[in-house]
């Protein structure tokens, strides 16, 4: 998830489009973010509840930090000559399969 990435990175500003780049709020773009970071987590206990997510998007209260999210899949791709290699891994042992045409 780059999301994570680059805002375990404090890197979080990179996830904006920057056709919309001086007509955002960044202290809102960061809440979005975090808010959507926390709707991620692996445990359902840890995500919010809509009314929850309506409350700290619309307030200003600290927010409590995200965790990994649940769905952290990263994929690395070794291009050769022939052939191309998907490897991917998950923390929660979910597998993905690619669809090819023939």
């Amino acid at each position: 998830m780059v999301a994570w990435k680059l805002w375990t990175e404090e890197r979080a500003l990179e996830l904006i489009d920057t056709s919309v780049k001086d007509s955002y709020n960044l202290p809102e773009i960061f809440r979005c973010i975090h808010v959507g970071l926390l709707c991620v987590q692996q445990l359902p206990d840890d995500r919010p509840d809509m009314l929850s997510v309506v409350m700290m998007l619309s307030g200003e209260s600290a927010l409590p930090q995200p965790k990994q999210p649940g769905f952290l899949i990263e994929v690395q791709n070794e291009v050769h000559p022939s052939s191309s290699k998907h490897e991917s891994c998950s923390a929660n042992g979910v597998t993905i399969t690619l669809l090819e045409a023939r």
